[in-house]
């Protein structure tokens, strides 16, 4: 698909990334809550693409939670296809991808720049962005508030699996005076144990890379890298690595690869 644009949206469950390429670079990114209409967000990307001057001469693919709804994308590709290509692309290594998206956590095995197997837990929001979400407003503060009372605190256990069961622990923890850090320490580093848990059970080969919303929080990938006892790769652009694989999709074969940096 010869164009001049090569456009890759990723509507998830709670954000919808964006990327903008030609043949040779990234030229724009950008990410806005998905709301509760995915068709609604997909009106807004492309007034967005217009503003921008990208809606002329261009291909556009689409992936994510909310993909079908775009209803101008040329193609609709699977989540896993799109994160595997877009995780290639920006750290050029083979290995493990672990994507923490709102409401689903991928674990991606790379092998030859492709994707060889996955595993992924789409079944209940435990170990997921939308579970640091519900626990947060519980706590009363945001997300960055929520990191920087963890980095002071000292982890209590919330053990459960399920959300609405481990909401319970943090309401009983608050009910008991306990103090605010202890108990978002408890939350971040029962997110962090249940991702590693899914990772351990697909198993982790070589490099590991992390993408999606919480790539970009140093004291998460801190915390998972002591967990792992393994260096964790991250990269600015990780949380559009779906959006980065739909963009990358479209473009011909012969093309060189794109320029991140």
């Amino acid at each position: 698909m010869d164009c001049k644009y090569y456009i890759g949206i990723d509507i998830g469950s709670t954000a919808s990334k964006v990327v903008v390429t030609d043949n040779e670079f990234l030229l724009d990114s950008f990410c806005m809550p998905t709301g509760w209409n995915s068709k609604e967000t997909a009106k807004a990307i492309m007034e967005k693409l217009k503003e921008k001057g990208f809606s002329e001469d261009m291909a556009c693919a689409a992936t994510g939670y909310g993909r079908i709804c775009v209803d101008y994308a040329d193609k609709n590709i699977t989540e896993i296809t799109c994160h595997g290509k877009g995780a290639y692309a920006l750290f050029k290594v083979n290995g493990t991808v672990i994507d923490i998206g709102g409401q689903d956590t991928k674990i991606i095995t790379l092998e030859d720049g492709m994707v060889k197997d996955f595993l992924m837990n789409d079944k209940c929001a435990a170990g997921t962005g939308k579970f640091i979400e519900v626990m947060a407003n519980r706590l009363g503060c945001d997300f960055d508030e929520l990191y920087a009372l963890a980095s002071s605190g000292d982890a209590l256990s919330i053990s459960s699996m399920c959300t609405v069961f481990a909401e319970s622990e943090v309401i009983s923890y608050i009910g008991s005076g306990e103090k605010r850090e202890n108990i978002a320490a408890g939350v971040i580093d029962s997110v962090a144990n249940k991702v590693i848990s899914l990772a351990k059970k697909h198993s982790i080969k070589g490099e590991v890379m992390l993408t999606g919303g919480l790539s970009f929080t140093p004291y998460f990938v801190e915390l998972m890298s002591l967990k792992l006892n393994k260096k964790i790769h991250t990269h600015p652009l990780g949380r559009y690595a779906g959006a980065i694989g739909a963009a990358l999709s479209l473009r011909p074969k012969q093309s060189s690869p794109i320029v991140f940096d």
